[in-house]
């Protein structure tokens, strides 16, 4: 259903054309990337990417209903042709349904589009930048802000150049904040994020050697995060939340205008906790501490670690003006789509569900909430990817993480192999550890291996695709 003060053809074509059709004003519509989710009445952007080229499906969409197509090249249909690419564009004087708007990139429209329709709406917006922790933090951050604002977040992961257009293009005149991921693989992308999104609130998580296969130096990571800060606005309407037991997220609070807010577990950071406690799988329990207050919480988070997204959502809630009783209540009712989670395997064993994605540190900390459970624990640890030449080093150190851990452990793939090599190197039994190839071979091996009140962990990078393993798990 379309919601009121959601975007119309005319607002399409004017953020692309800076030309106002006031026939199309009535014409309420959506942006959408794939062809097949294409409903009548909406705008098909055909873009190119790694597997396919949607300028091929554009035929499709139209099928579909879509009125328009946004293309930067010529494709096989009878709709007619508005090109944006000439020197002095024409537009028609009837319009004439579906139609094809060309644009010399279809990337660029997309985010041209977003930016123009990001300044009709003056909603407060917080961006949330790290190399890890993001999305559960986006989560968080969303759930408590909606105790009170009508609030947008970005879905899934959408946190590039393309999702984050995508997200802003949902932006209705009743949304209140907006809470949006941004990531990065190199220097000038977040800046470019920030262009778009124009936001007040940066929260900066944690930085590790994550994309260094393409950023290639931490100092390079450092330099694409800070732009987040560095595009906050000066004083009191910006504020940028810094993590305080990060020395390089620290070390940003030179670099912003903006007011500064640092959260973390030393009693020196503006908003702490202490008394820190997992619950297994009931969650965590802990106290913080803001200006001489003390409150405490228990929260339905998994894993020790889970307090620094606690906290940063605090803080933000903290700077944007909720009382204490929204935030807890936010803090107690997270929404389902934070990341690891908890399910039902075979024999009454429980999966440990973590496989959107890896780095040594989340991994580090999964493993650490698999220490605190009980039972028999296992591990299935595959590939991390885009570590650089932190590769080698990231893989030891969460294979020395493990020794300490599991009773069993599954390494999958080539460098999941130095996982489980560097485990058995420093002491771990040869016989609980198992090299495999494959999520094929790992579910073989599990299916024997699995009783009962067993914990087993499943964690690799996204394009492992490990989930294979959890569903069959849960099938058995």
């Amino acid at each position: 259903m379309q919601k009121s003060g959601a975007i119309t053809l005319a607002d399409v074509v004017q953020g692309l054309s800076d030309v106002r059709l006031p026939e199309l004003e009535r014409q309420p519509t959506r942006v959408v990337l794939d062809s097949r989710q294409i409903q009548p009445g909406q705008v098909f952007v055909a873009l190119r990417g790694e597997r396919a080229d949607g300028h091929d499906f554009v035929g499709h969409a139209l099928a579909q209903g879509a009125v328009l197509a946004i293309v930067s090249r010529p494709v096989d249909t009878p709709a007619p042709v508005i090109d944006l690419t000439a020197a002095e564009p024409v537009l028609p004087a009837a319009w004439t349904m579906p139609a094809l708007l060309r644009v010399p990139d279809t990337v660029k429209a997309l985010q041209q589009l977003a930016a123009f329709w990001r300044r009709r709406h003056s909603p407060r917006v917080i961006g949330i930048t790290g190399s890890v922790g993001k999305t559960t933090t986006k989560e968080l951050v969303a759930d408590i802000l909606a105790q009170r604002y009508v609030t947008l977040k970005s879905e899934q992961s959408y946190n590039n150049e393309i999702g984050l257009p995508i997200t802003l293009l949902e932006l209705t005149t009743g949304h209140e904040r907006v809470v949006l991921e941004m990531g990065m693989y190199d220097v000038g992308e977040i800046a470019g994020l920030a262009h778009i999104a124009l936001p007040h609130v940066g929260v900066v998580t944690i930085i590790g050697p994550v994309h260094l296969e393409r950023a290639l130096t931490m100092e390079r990571i450092v330099q694409a995060k800070t732009e987040l800060v560095q595009a906050l606005p000066p004083g009191p309407e910006g504020a940028a939340i810094l993590n305080y037991d990060e020395p390089l997220v620290l070390g940003m609070r030179d670099a912003t205008r903006a007011q500064v807010m640092t959260y973390g577990i030393s009693p020196d950071a503006d908003l702490w906790a202490d008394d820190i406690e997992s619950l297994g799988l009931e969650g965590i329990r802990f106290r913080m501490h803001y200006r001489g207050e003390t409150i405490h919480a228990k929260v339905p988070l998994l894993g020790r670690h889970s307090v620094h997204t606690a906290l940063r959502a605090t803080a933000v809630g903290l700077v944007e003006n909720l009382t204490w009783q929204e935030i807890m209540e936010g803090l107690r009712t997270p929404s389902p789509q934070l990341r690891l989670v908890a399910v039902r395997g075979p024999q009454g064993a429980t999966i440990l569900d973590d496989t959107y994605n890896a780095s040594p540190a989340s991994t580090i900390a999964a493993l650490n909430l698999l220490e605190d459970l009980p039972g028999r624990k296992i591990a299935v640890l595959g590939d991390m990817l885009e570590l650089g030449d932190y590769e080698r080093e990231g893989h030891e150190k969460v294979g020395m993480r493990a020794l300490e851990v599991v009773d069993a452990l599954i390494a999958v793939g080539d460098r999941g192999r130095i996982i489980g090599e560097t485990a058995i190197r420093w002491g771990m039994p040869a016989h609980q550890v198992h090299l495999v190839k494959d999520n094929a071979a790992a579910i073989c091996l599990l299916a024997e291996m699995v009783g009962e009140n067993d914990v087993i962990l499943v964690k690799g990078s996204r394009s492992m695709g490990m989930e294979e393993i959890v569903n069959a798990l849960g099938r058995s």
